[in-house]
């Protein structure tokens, strides 16, 4: 960083129109008085910066002018400046009386440091596709787990939509890179591989989350980062006095759309136009009533019918009754200070959420401290220790029983007892998770040490890093209406535990305009899980709960257990010439006890140049002040499940002997070994350029790359006279292929106002390139030169309407498949490719406003289809059964559900099911106003007559609107896993439709508080 410093003595009859000094002894003749001011790199005044004598706890923070005084020792003294999103300085005193110091924000320096995996770069240095996620803009946010902070914000990482309270969306960096392999993004806390939930993760404790991209990058992860790194690093404390820092807020939330399940009107409206050919005549083509039709004849439950035959006035509000206002309360306070020779940082932070479902709470409390200290000038030590505890107590309602819940019908009996069948025989009542003693408790407890050595050597250092995870998880239930009304009870016990250990040496040299690098890590990872589940079943009285299991008179008890282990080792050089030429050279190996004998190592390798083309003489374009290009090759891999290649057995009940004889468990092989099973490797280019223009008003990076992964991790399918159905095996190659883009403006920089404009654009392509066998895997989903996501299905033409000639097999009211091969029949030829479920590219665009003490920004995200791209399951076929009779929906579902009277209704609705029954795809783009937040720091005179540093207010707003053709609750978030019509797999089904989850609404009142 640039530090601008300007010492001027001044008298007593001297005023600069600007600054005002004092300059001379105090009355204290033991010390002097320094003044001065703090500005940016763009002359405005800081405030609330700290400036501390160093080594010693004396500090002050500057006044709203940017201006500060302070009694230092003596003449010797030196200044520590610090301020959060500036890095810090030092200053030497020299016996001058005045000190106008100018600070660089760390977003503006090229030489800010960024997280690169066993060590830090400066960010211009960097040969990589990484980049630093901006956190710091997403904090006031309800989020109550860190990665919901990145949603949109860095191309190419894709974070999805939470659902439920304390969940985790999905994460994926550039696209997807296997077929059946591990899919997760690599996770890295503090230099450690982190494998517990991000839930337990206490947001407010994040300093910085650095994204890497490109295999060149991440290869110094080797076998598990295919599938791009996050590395997390939490906040330390940094010399000077205490700051204390409290926060408190509360979020009221509810759905994005306002749907609930339809009243007895409405139902019974729905259950006339199912009826269609019935309750209308057909001589007007269904569409005037038929005075013979007769409503309780298509009754199914005998509860929502009287003695005399008339129909119940029972109207109940079922979605009323399961639901609720939804709230998040956050609680957080931290401490945070030091010396030169210590610094520390504690926090504690309590999150209690309630969402929209009754019975879906998430608390937390969490704990953290993180200790730093300087043995000796070539030696420091550390440790960084967190606690979470989240209490997960209670059983919702099952989202499915809740939609089809008939309003004539009650959740009680007649004696005020709870029903556990409204409606008979058919789906449970939703409610009965308010009769269940429900506890669901997960403990996370991380220990991270470290000693980091500087040998005699100048430039050489060696550290060493001990990590352990430790998270214990307990689920204790006792359900009264279980195992079909006898009662039914569980302890689940399980418990995970890995340790890391890394061996890190780093040397670093400057030898006139050389810069040499490098790094070497030796390192091991072992990991163990236990589970532990004792049951019992058909209790006479269950009045002890899962705490007498004995009572039971059914009881079961199951375990399981793995291991797993890593040893690998990794070099990399990074080497600078006139800073305008840099190299980054990277190999590591891996072993992993998961693979097979014959395969327990691989190595990864990769290169990164760059070039500042902007340092060169020939390069003279006023207007760009800084340019670099970058580009790469390297390879990183992706592990498999534990045991993968070993042939495994199962167990269960076998045998009978005698005819009151007791059953004998049996066991057999459920797997076949292949001791061939080896990693699969992702190899990939990346190309990129960094550019600042105008003086750094305009700042962006463009990447672009490509991917092959081989090796694919699959289970094929074999003959089943072998005893076995498939085995897992490598096969095939996937391509990945895509551009990433951002820039950043500074629209508008004055003393009053500031507005800044930050726009990001990514879009991926992946394809198959190769397939073992006979080529396209249809019961697989895969195909040869199409996306990962292909949707292969028949095309819909709409649906038959009552004039429309219709095939044998089908029905007015039925789906109208396309006819492909023009035959005049349908038939499984008439499949095709329909599209794919992949985005065709994904935009972000996050505007920030300051005047004075107010802030305003907001944040706008989106995710466009394009051509038959993005698209999700959205379908629903009705016929006149007993189920489609009886059950309740949503009364926005049963408004596009088609009728004769209804025409361009978009759901099937017809007296028989077709002789085929296709799936309707629906496109999900979208554009959310995702984050809006307003703030305002008050001023300095009061908060200084109150004794603290700085209180901010804010008010924020999450998923306030969104604009998107899709029908249901949301198109962005995950429906969950289903086997697709036709297919032999699963797949995450993408989009919440009628049957769905809804996505959370958000308003925020919040205050931060600085002592």
């Amino acid at each position: 960083m640039q530090l601008l410093l300007q010492n001027t003595l001044f008298s007593y009859k001297k005023i600069n129109d600007d600054l005002v000094a004092i300059t001379g002894k105090t009355e204290d003749a033991a010390s002097i008085r320094i003044s001065g001011k703090i500005v940016d790199d763009k002359g405005l005044p800081l405030a609330a910066i700290s400036v501390v004598e160093k080594g010693t706890t004396n500090g002050v923070s500057t006044k709203e002018d940017g201006s500060y005084t302070i009694n230092v020792k003596d003449g010797n003294a030196v200044l520590v400046i610090t301020g959060v999103g500036y890095q810090a300085a030092e200053v030497a005193v020299k016996d001058n009386n005045y000190a106008r110091i100018t600070l660089v924000s760390v977003e503006n320096r090229l030489d800010e440091v960024v997280v690169i995996g066993y060590g830090t770069q400066k960010k211009r240095d960097l040969t990589g596709a990484v980049i630093s996620a901006n956190i710091k803009d997403f904090e006031k946010s309800p989020n109550t787990n860190i990665v919901q902070s990145l949603q949109g914000t860095v191309p190419g990482l894709n974070i999805g939509q939470v659902t439920s309270a304390g969940g985790t969306p999905s994460i994926s960096i550039r696209g997807r890179n296997t077929i059946s392999g591990n899919t997760n993004v690599l996770i890295v806390l503090d230099g450690i591989v982190y494998e517990n939930s991000l839930s337990s993760i206490n947001p407010a404790d994040i300093e910085s989350i650095d994204v890497l991209k490109d295999a060149s990058a991440t290869a110094v992860y080797g076998a598990q980062a295919a599938n791009g790194v996050l590395l997390i690093t939490s906040k330390k404390g940094k010399a000077g006095k205490a700051r204390i820092n409290l926060s408190s807020s509360y979020s009221f939330q509810s759905p994005t759309k306002n749907y609930s399940t339809m009243n007895r009107g409405q139902y019974l409206m729905f259950l006339k136009n199912l009826m269609w050919n019935k309750a209308y005549t057909a001589a007007s083509d269904y569409t005037k009533e038929d005075p013979t039709f007769k409503m309780t004849d298509y009754l199914t439950v005998k509860s929502t019918m009287n003695p005399d035959g008339s129909i119940v006035d029972t109207d109940f509000d079922w979605w009323g009754a399961a639901t609720r206002q939804g709230s998040i309360l956050d609680n957080r306070v931290s401490i945070s200070g030091g010396t030169d020779a210590i610094s520390y940082l504690l926090s504690y932070g309590n999150t209690n959420q309630k969402n929209f479902l009754r019975n879906d709470n998430f608390k937390r409390n969490s704990v953290r401290a993180n200790l730093e200290a300087k043995i000796r000038p070539w030696w420091k030590v550390g440790i960084q220790a967190s606690g979470s505890f989240a209490n997960q107590d209670g059983v919702e309602p099952i989202l499915w029983t809740l939609y089809t819940m008939n309003p004539l019908v009650t959740p009680y009996k007649a004696d005020g007892t709870l029903n556990p069948f409204p409606m008979e025989n058919a789906a449970g009542n939703p409610l009965m998770g308010t009769g269940v003693t429900d506890q669901e408790r997960h403990n996370y407890l991380i220990g991270n040490v470290y000693s980091e050595i500087q040998l005699p050597v100048k430039g050489l250092s060696y550290r060493i890093n001990y990590g352990n995870n430790y998270t214990i998880n307990n689920s204790y239930q006792s359900d009264p209406y279980g195992n079909s009304q006898t009662g039914l009870a569980f302890k689940d016990i399980s418990i995970y535990y890995n340790y890391t250990l890394d061996n890190i040496v780093n040397y670093n040299k400057e030898v006139g305009r050389h810069g040499i690098g490098a790094t070497l890590v030796y390192g091991a990872r072992a990991s163990n899980y236990s589970q532990t589940r004792a049951e019992s079943r058909n209790f006479s009285r269950l009045t002890l709960g899962y705490n007498s299991l004995e009572l039971g008179t059914n009881q079961f008890a199951y375990s399981d257990a793995n291991d797993n282990s890593a040893l690998y080792q990794m070099a990399r050089i990074n080497y600078r010439y006139d800073n305008k030429y840099l190299l980054t050279a990277t190999v590591r190996r891996d072993g992993f006890s998961g693979f097979a004998a014959n395969q327990k190592n691989a190595i990864f390798p990769s290169v990164a140049l760059a070039w500042v083309i902007s340092d060169e003489r020939f390069f003279k374009i006023p207007a760009v002040n800084y340019l670099k290009l970058r580009g790469g090759y390297g390879i990183s891999g992706n592990l498999t499940s534990s045991y993968s290649s070993l042939a495994k057995v199962s167990t269960g009940a076998g045998y009978i002997f005698g005819d009151a004889g007791s059953t004998v468990i049996r066991q057999e092989l459920s797997s076949m070994e292949n001791p061939d099973l080896k990693w699969e490797k992702t190899g990939g280019y990346n190309i990129g350029l960094d550019f600042r223009l105008f003086n750094d008003r305009v700042k962006g990076t463009i990447d672009a790359y490509r991917t092959k992964t081989s090796d694919l991790l699959y289970d094929v399918s074999i003959p089943t006279i072998t005893g076995f159905s498939s085995i897992k095996s490598n096969v095939g190659n996937v391509q990945n292929r895509g551009i990433e883009f951002t820039v950043t403006t500074d629209n508008i920089v004055n003393h009053d106002f500031e507005w800044s404009t930050t726009f990001n654009i990514s879009a991926n392509r992946n394809k198959v390139l190769e397939l073992t066998g006979s080529g396209d895997l249809i019961t697989s989903g895969l195909f040869i030169g199409k996306s990962l996501g292909a949707i292969y299905g028949y095309k819909i033409d709409g649906i038959y309407q009552v004039k429309d000639q219709i095939p044998t097999g089908y029905a007015i009211g039925n789906y109208k498949i396309h006819d492909i091969t023009g035959e005049g029949e349908i038939s499984e030829a008439d499949r095709t490719i329909l599209g794919k479920t992949d985005p065709a590219y994904r935009f972000g665009i996050m505007n920030k406003f300051s005047y004075k003490g107010v802030s305003l920004f907001f944040f706008i995200n989106s995710v466009q289809g394009g051509k038959d791209g993005y698209l999700g399951e959205n379908y629903a076929w009705l016929i006149q059964d007993n189920t489609a009779r009886m059950n309740n929906h949503l009364n926005e579902f049963t408004k596009n559900i088609w009728s004769p009277s209804n025409p361009d209704g978009i759901y099937s609705a017809s007296p028989t099911a077709g002789k085929i029954q296709p799936i309707r795809y629906e496109d999900r783009s979208f554009v959310r106003l995702q984050d809006v937040s307003l703030a305002y720091d008050l001023p300095k005179k009061i908060v200084t007559l109150i004794g603290v540093q700085n209180v901010n207010l804010y008010v924020t707003g999450k998923n306030l609107l969104t604009f998107t053709k899709w029908h249901g609750w949301d198109p962005e978030a995950n429906y969950g896993t289903v086997t697709p019509i036709g297919r032999t797999s699963t797949i995450d089904k993408s989009g919440n439709d009628y049957e769905g989850r809804p996505v959370m609404r958000s308003f925020t009142l919040g205050i931060n508080i600085s002592l």
